[in-house]
């Protein structure tokens, strides 16, 4: 009899088909207090990456673009923005709570975005449909990262991109000033803050668990795509991704 297959939540190590269930136990716990964390972690820095994404995007008016793993909705507001009336945004996740959370804030902002549950694995679109494909601070979460990618390639059109930010290696002389502050500070401002210590010490643990800048890079150019380069933001706390389908 073999044995069923296995992946990390976190440090953990789970049933393959556990882990979207316990990411999703994670979403749903932070859900209304997911902004104001993430401006409390990072100092407000996350607002600024997100803003070079969408100017490293290239995208136009009337582009269509999909925000993978969108939650609040924070990249589909800036992409409904540069792509105008002419254009198309649409948000997608697969957690309930998060999605809620983003669509109430785009329709509050008047922006006419379409908000979808689905799973990044299996992307409910038609081959080569958009111009650009961005998944924000989502990718560490998927259980099968090749699968989406895989994914995110496909719905793409010739010549069109996809951006990957996410949290990745930090430089080397930061790593135990990082550390420190990853496993110590972080839990404690979940705990005080969004009153759960144990989602954000998942959420250390997961990007320690994430593929490093290289590795990202390499499996992107797996997945079909080329041109495939990043850069690092913040010391490489952070690093954005950028392939093209060609």
């Amino acid at each position: 009899m073999s044995e069923k297959p296995t992946t990390h939540f976190g440090f953990q190590t789970v049933d393959e088909n556990e882990k979207a269930r316990k990411v999703g136990a994670v979403f749903h716990s932070v859900a209304q207090r997911y902004d104001l964390m993430n401006d409390v972690m990072s100092a407000g820095l996350h607002r600024l990456w997100k803003r070079f994404a969408l100017e490293i995007s290239g995208v136009r008016a009337g582009d269509r673009v999909l925000d993978v793993a969108g939650g609040s909705g924070d990249m589909s507001r800036l992409f409904a923005n540069k792509v105008g009336s002419s254009g198309q945004v649409i948000l997608t996740d697969i957690n309930a709570s998060m999605l809620s959370v983003g669509r109430d804030r785009l329709i509050d902002d008047g922006a006419a975005v379409p908000a979808l549950q689905c799973d990044a694995e299996k992307l409910p679109f038609p081959d080569q449909y958009f111009d650009c494909v961005c998944v924000a601070f989502g990718l560490r979460n998927m259980t099968h990262k090749e699968a989406a990618l895989a994914e995110m390639q496909r719905v793409l059109k010739i010549g069109g991109r996809l951006l990957v930010l996410e949290f990745s290696q930090v430089w080397k002389p930061l790593a135990p000033l990082y550390d420190a502050y990853s496993f110590k500070l972080l839990p404690l401002m979940g705990k005080l803050l969004a009153k759960d210590a144990d989602s954000y010490q998942y959420l250390a643990e997961s990007i320690r668990m994430h593929p490093d800048q290289e590795t990202l890079r390499k499996m992107m150019l797996d997945a079909g795509l080329s041109k495939v380069d990043y850069y690092n933001l913040a010391a490489g706390v952070v690093a954005l991704h950028k392939g093209w389908k060609t």
